[in-house]
């Protein structure tokens, strides 16, 4: 399908002052513990400023971890929309089939809109303990865990809630939730790219696992900043988008600590929506956020790699913000200048020699085995080779019966993308790496459509590797898994 742009205009003419987004870039890239890997800003519906850091790309999906449950809540309201599912109606009468081992009375009684909340009356996370009590069906796992307290009073980020507001929509519609968004949500926005990682029963997981690019980020943004209506088209009912996005659960309790580190994390959450201390955002693990504003009729999108999540909101707080303004403000000196840094954005590349050195020749077919402690938690990595060809070097990675791979590029990034046209037929890649010494060669991988990269290390003496995450994928699983589903 032909995929229409969103409109672009310059930062001023919205209202925006330059040098605010530029201290922005500042403050994201001076930060050691956070990679960014794209950004979007919209302002009165218009895209003023966008950048990815290569190797990333504007068309590569991306897996988006927890702001998943952003778009698995989409596809709740227009089930609920249609007339097919009911907030109040109990999310044990979607499984009828378990009604008669279901004995806690807590369970039987929780709400769809309580599972929509995070509010299933839990105190922690069960996603393991469901998981445990039946692997083929996690709801009945779930159901079988007795609320600590009545559904509806508490809040627990709990991955099996989300799990089956999307079970129970798969269930009603028929359709995986990709199949069930095409022509409702992604068609109607102009969102191409999308796939969603599944489980063992073939439906797809809801609260994680959905890849797409930051576009389709900003888009959904746009559309909930709009009360649900796309280019004059109202497409999720009004009162859907206001209780999706108001507090309908607490976050913060009296106990918590004034000075926690995390603020934004304790303003409450409406139906997978996280309120903030400024609008209600989206968001996944390492920093995939969708930042809503209405106040200042604005969304934010990122990708990223970072642990420190709560930094990049912080820096959104302290520098877009202020940078915002009610009317258009005066031409500045320092347009040109974030319209180059925002084409120039880049990872840094990692700095080793290069094939020229003659003393490489012993490394042209070299094979090597893990060394203990190898790539934890991913320990289906059996071999790497390194192969010569012609002018390249070429990065081979081996999992039992599964090889993949790319050629290393040196002092910057290289992508095997037009090999494996964007993953269709195969894992996209970007490696750079190089030797540090005879012994020792060193690369950086990327997984493209992830926020991960691996940091490897192998010894020509031992024909040993060892490789560590910078981030460390959360669902267990092949390296050669690390791509969107296709």
């Amino acid at each position: 399908m032909s995929v229409s742009a969103l409109p672009h205009s310059s930062a001023e003419s919205q209202g925006v002052h330059p040098e605010g987004i530029l201290t922005f870039l500042d403050t994201l890239e001076s930060a050691p513990d956070i990679e960014m890997h794209s950004l979007m800003i919209i302002r009165h519906g218009q895209v003023i400023a966008e950048g990815w850091w290569s190797p990333y790309r504007p068309e590569q999906p991306h897996l988006l971890y927890s702001l998943s449950k952003s778009f698995a809540s989409t596809a709740a309201a227009f089930a609920i929309a249609e007339g097919l599912l009911d907030l109040d109606a109990t999310v044990l009468s979607y499984f009828p089939e378990l009604d008669a081992e279901i004995a806690d009375q807590r369970s039987r009684s929780m709400l769809v809109r309580h599972v929509a909340a995070m509010a299933s009356g839990h105190l922690e996370e069960t996603i393991v303990r469901a998981s445990a009590l039946d692997p083929v069906e996690p709801v009945r796992g779930f159901l079988l865990i007795p609320p600590d307290r009545e559904p509806g009073t508490v809040f627990a980020y709990n991955q099996p809630c989300t799990y089956t507001l999307a079970a129970i929509v798969q269930r009603l519609t028929g359709q995986t939730l990709i199949d069930y968004l095409r022509p409702r949500l992604f068609d109607p926005l102009g969102i191409d790219q999308a796939g969603w990682q599944q489980d063992a029963a073939g439906r797809d997981l809801g609260y994680t696992g959905l890849h797409s690019t930051t576009d389709a980020i900003a888009r959904l943004g746009l559309l909930y900043l709009q009360r649900g209506v796309w280019n004059g088209q109202r497409l999720l009912a009004e009162e859907w988008v206001a209780e999706a996005t108001r507090l309908q659960v607490a976050t913060r309790v009296e106990t918590e600590d004034p000075n926690e580190p995390k603020p934004d994390w304790l303003q409450g959450y409406g139906f997978q929506f996280w309120m903030a201390r400024h609008g209600y955002r989206g968001d996944g693990a390492y920093g995939q956020f969708c930042v809503v504003l209405p106040e200042q009729d604005a969304v934010i999108a990122t990708t990223a790699a970072t642990e420190n999540m709560q930094d990049i909101l912080d820096a959104v707080w302290t520098h877009l913000l202020p940078a915002m303004t009610a009317t258009t403000v005066n031409p500045s000196p320092v347009a040109d200048q974030l319209a180059a840094r925002l084409d120039g954005l880049q990872l840094p590349a990692f700095q080793a020699k290069s094939d020229r050195d003659s003393s490489l020749a012993a490394w042209a077919e070299a094979s090597f085995r893990p060394s203990d402690g190898v790539c934890q938690p991913q320990p289906t990595l059996t071999a790497v080779q390194l192969h010569q060809d012609g002018e390249l070097w070429q990065l081979i990675f081996v999992e039992g019966d599964v090889v993949f791979g790319a050629a290393v590029g040196f002092t910057d990034w290289r992508t095997n993308l037009a090999e494996t046209h964007h993953g269709k037929t195969g894992v996209p890649l970007a490696i750079c790496g190089g030797w540090t010494g005879e012994d020792t060669f060193r690369a950086e991988i990327i997984f493209l459509e992830t926020p991960h990269r691996l940091a490897l290390t192998c010894s020509l003496g031992s024909r040993t590797f060892r490789a560590r995450w910078r981030t460390v994928p959360l669902r267990a699983g092949r390296l050669s898994a690390l791509r969107m589903p296709r």
